[in-house]
């Protein structure tokens, strides 16, 4: 089982994020881009997430809603900064529960023979924001993600 790396530098207002899938990159790719693939690993156990809308070009905007089992909402938004390729997906995320803390997420998908490299780099506006993400279980989640995030991709993979 593939093990995801989490680089925090303390002092730098960024995170890291590096996982290797037994996958080509552009099904990792597609998983990140398809609004009916994205839903079935993205976010925390125990919540339903839902694409409010995903419009998948140079500034274009995304909207997701989480909901509990309780009906509480939680959403963020973002927009994309060049369009989306095999080659990375830029783009911005904000926590609408905390607005004007926006972070910039650069995504990549690095082949290494049959197996793809993700890597995942989130640059906060500050270090304070940075390590307030990192409190709210930002770990748990990304290792939970990344894990659904596999089975989404088994699932999707030719039997070899």
């Amino acid at each position: 089982m593939a093990k995801t790396q989490i680089i925090a530098e303390p002092g730098v207002p960024q995170v890291i994020v590096i996982r290797e899938f037994a996958a080509p990159r552009e099904l990792l790719f597609r998983a990140y881009v398809d609004p009916d693939l994205l839903v079935q690993w993205a976010g925390p156990l125990g919540l339903t997430m839902t694409v409010d809308h995903f419009d998948l070009r140079h500034g274009g905007t995304w909207r997701y809603i989480s909901s509990d089992a309780h009906g509480n909402e939680y959403s963020f938004n973002g927009v994309f900064h060049g369009t989306p390729s095999l080659d990375g997906i830029v783009e911005t995320v904000e926590f609408d529960g905390m607005p004007g803390h926006v972070c910039m997420d650069t995504v990549t998908f690095a082949e290494r023979g049959e197996r793809t490299v993700l890597t995942q780099n989130t640059v906060f506006q500050s270090v304070t924001d940075r390590d307030e993400a990192l409190h709210s279980n930002f770990a748990d989640g990304v290792n939970v993600s990344m894990k659904r995030l596999e089975q989404v991709l088994a699932r999707l993979s030719p039997p070899s």
